[in-house]
């Protein structure tokens, strides 16, 4: 069910023996994602759970379901990263079964992750799993 992306980071991460390593190819898929304008971090957007300021605005034609997101911290900007790798291009109806845990469960986060930061990734996937389900509907 996962996109090709999101199939290629899996690979990529079965390379990488040491969790640091991985944390440090999260941090860096975080800073090579576009920021997020400004404009868009409004009240409605932003995520409440994280421990981190998170923002996620959701992009949908009738056929693609697509995401801006954003946050100040490194880490969180790299899983949101990973979650646009994941539901990005995919059509509404698809997007809205992605089971984003499972996913995610293959490359080893949740054992990697603090309990702040894993309630944090959950409140993410929660909004998305909202905005999409909107979306195919």
């Amino acid at each position: 069910m996962a996109t090709e992306a999101f199939e290629a980071i899996v690979e990529d991460f079965e390379f990488l023996d040491d969790w640091e390593d991985r944390y440090r190819m999260v941090i860096e898929m975080g800073k090579k994602m576009p920021s997020m304008d400004d404009a868009l971090k409004v009240p409605a957007t932003k995520v409440d759970g994280c421990a981190s300021q998170v923002w996620l605005h959701p992009e949908v034609t009738a056929d693609r379901f697509d995401f801006q997101g954003d946050s100040d911290a490194m880490i969180v900007r790299g899983l949101i990263a990973l979650l646009h790798t994941l539901y990005s291009g995919l059509p509404p109806a698809e997007a809205a079964k992605v089971d984003a845990k499972a996913e995610l469960t293959r490359l080893g986060l949740e054992e990697n992750l603090s309990s702040q930061r894993s309630n944090g990734l959950r409140a993410m996937i929660q909004r998305l799993k909202e905005y999409s389900a909107a979306a195919a509907a």
